[in-house]
């Protein structure tokens, strides 16, 4: 009786230290995590299934994000084309063209979101509370899940929600938009090193 007692209180005790080891993952973790890495670079897979159409766009390419500088977006497939974000500016640049202004005005839903996706790679808890409802869930093993539904204009007269689901950095950004449209977005190949932007990194910014 004695050594059963004993074998409990020692699975116990186990039970315990993994419990402590592999406790759930919270917002706050995750925004220290994102915030030691000033710099990322990733490959994207996007597909986006357009309300009354039958099969997906796809397209795929390279992003780059500097905390300090903005975004800039490679598209190489199914056509290239660059986007460069950076504060309240964002220009599109297709092939050999002059880079082309993009506004709230002439393409909200483009703007909007890739200044939104500016924000989204640092999780600025403080910055996504002034926008957004929003609800974490640890899924364990070190994952978790983030969903945001915009509480305020203009966000919210073009998006439904937008669901992130990472484990050290974002693996995947689900977005659902006001006229029923669904954007996936899937990112890879992580790359943050360096921490700083390269002389080269720093000449995309320029437009």
């Amino acid at each position: 009786m004695y050594r059963v007692s004993a074998v409990k209180k020692c699975l116990l005790l186990s039970l315990m230290l993994v419990a402590r080891a592999t406790g759930a993952v919270t917002l706050d973790e995750v925004e220290k995590r994102f915030a030691a890495s000033p710099v990322v670079r990733a490959n994207f897979e996007q597909e986006r299934q357009i309300k009354g159409t039958t099969q997906p766009l796809h397209s795929s390419g390279k992003l780059l994000i500097a905390k300090n500088k903005g975004l800039w977006w490679q598209q190489r497939q199914p056509f290239p084309m660059r986007l460069i974000v950076d504060g309240g500016h964002m220009v599109q640049v297709m092939g050999s063209q002059p880079p082309q202004p993009i506004t709230g005005e002439s393409n909200p839903q483009m703007f909007h979101f890739n200044q939104l996706l500016r924000t989204l790679f640092h999780i600025d808890r403080k910055v996504l509370e002034k926008s957004f409802i929003s609800e974490f869930t640890d899924l364990g093993q070190g994952r978790w899940r983030l969903v945001l539904i915009p509480a305020d204009e203009p966000l919210n007269k073009l998006f439904r929600s937008v669901t992130l689901q990472g484990e050290k950095y974002i693996d995947r950004i689900e977005l659902n938009d006001v006229e029923e449209d669904y954007t996936e977005i899937s990112f890879t190949h992580y790359q943050p090193e360096p921490r700083k932007l390269t002389h080269e990194e720093r000449k995309r910014f320029a437009y």
